[in-house]
């Protein structure tokens, strides 16, 4: 079991190094051609790791930089580069500040000019600027309301887009006439341009009809400013912009694959497209391993079961965890007595939910210690507690901010 651990941790940190975004800046821009002179500006939870690669591709050349981060992601100061640091998943006051930086620096450029946009996920948090009538409290309040109610990533970038001058294609806006090369980082299933930190400056598809449906859904009520910028239409087309994809959650699980295979696991990627609620995923997770114990199917063991994408965690109690915690321990209760079994899930970004863990592990044993520690998994999960039960019962996985979020990376690990 400990070769099993450890086999663990060299696919967690070797998946998540195939995504660091360094070296994909650095292709993008090879493929680029800028002017001399270059405004860079860098949002999301890779915004630092993708401006320090901008600057060492173009020294000089950058004429003013920014980056607008999550606090504790930005690891030293960059030349010529302005660094704010901000709130996730809920903005905050330096969201608003980092956003009014990024407006100022591309106020008044002309035709000729450049704006190299880096863009990563939680860029929807960390970029805000609202429109007239709105406050960052209703956006931080409607923010909450929807992650709490179960609301995905799309449906919560629709409201934001619709809140903001500086999402759903109105920063593209901003820039213009100048030119804006977008070079984007995906978090987003299926890398759908304009809700990746809600289309900052992507043609936004959404609409306010789409936003308001969703607020109807989830019975969220706003203010009557709200609804005026919501009635307020996105752009729905920038002629300004050029946008590349550098990365995503497809390239996270085949980084696994190639690992899993090295190690001697026959690996097997069974979705890159996971979306559903953590709990239930995790249970469908245990139930393929117990296939896998029972009947070889879909792979005989030693193999690699690999799951990309993003689930949700549906708040009901008042505990500490995130998604990838929440199903690595819905899992542990059902692969219970089954040996040489490891089910993992991790956040490539390197931090899952409002904790220092990027994720949970566990193993067949995992229940039966926890019921000799006198611990129960089912009341830990009923207070969405999944970060204090793991911790206790070393299941914590904790890489510390990565640079890089492309979703999340579950693996079932079985030997024989």
């Amino acid at each position: 079991m400990k070769d099993m651990l450890a086999h663990a941790d060299i696919i967690i940190n070797e998946s998540i190094g195939a995504v660091l975004p360094d070296a994909a800046v650095r292709r993008a821009l090879d493929g680029l051609r800028l002017p001399e002179s270059v405004t860079v500006i860098s949002i999301g939870k890779a915004a630092w790791r993708m401006a320090r690669a901008a600057a060492e591709a173009l020294g000089p050349r950058v004429r003013a930089g920014l980056v607008v981060t999550k606090y504790g992601h930005a690891e030293s100061s960059i030349a010529n580069f302005d660094i704010v640091e901000a709130g996730h998943p809920i903005p905050d006051g330096n969201s608003e500040l980092g956003a009014g930086k990024a407006l100022a620096l591309v106020r008044g450029l002309n035709a000729g000019d450049a704006v190299l946009f880096l863009v990563s996920g939680g860029g929807s948090a960390l970029f805000e600027q609202p429109l007239p009538g709105v406050t960052l409290a209703d956006i931080q309040s409607v923010t909450s309301r929807l992650l709490a109610s179960g609301a995905d990533i799309a449906q919560i970038n629709t409201i934001r887009k619709h809140l903001s001058s500086v999402k759903g294609g109105r920063f593209g806006k901003a820039c213009s006439p100048a030119r804006v090369y977008a070079v984007i980082l995906s978090d987003v299933l299926g890398d759908p341009l304009d809700a990746i930190a809600s289309g900052p400056a992507v043609p936004d598809s959404s609409t306010s009809e789409h936003a308001l449906d969703i607020l109807n859904l989830y019975g969220i009520t706003i203010s009557d400013g709200m609804r005026e910028a919501i009635l307020s239409e996105t752009p729905k087309t920038l002629d300004n912009v050029h946008t590349l994809v550098t990365g995503n959650v497809e390239q996270l699980c085949a980084a696994a694959c190639h690992c899993a295979e090295r190690l001697g696991y026959k690996p097997l990627v069974l979705t890159s497209s996971l979306d559903c609620e953590a709990r239930e995923a995790g249970k469908f997770a245990a139930a393929i391993a117990r296939e896998i114990r029972t009947s070889g199917r879909p792979v005989a063991p030693p193999c690699a079961v690999i799951l990309g994408g993003e689930t949700i965690v549906r708040v009901r109690g008042n505990g500490m965890g995130g998604r990838n915690q929440e199903f690595a321990l819905a899992a542990a209760e059902r692969i219970d007595g089954l040996e040489n079994t490891v089910i993992f899930s991790v956040g490539s970004d390197g931090t899952d939910g409002p904790t220092n863990a990027a994720g949970g592990i566990v193993t067949g044993g995992f229940a039966a210690r926890c019921r000799e520690a006198g611990l129960s998994i089912d009341a830990y999960l009923a207070d969405n507690d999944a970060y204090h039960i793991l911790e206790k019962m070393n299941g914590l996985v904790v890489t510390g901010p990565t640079g890089t979020n492309v979703n999340d990376l579950a693996v079932i690990l079985v030997n024989q």
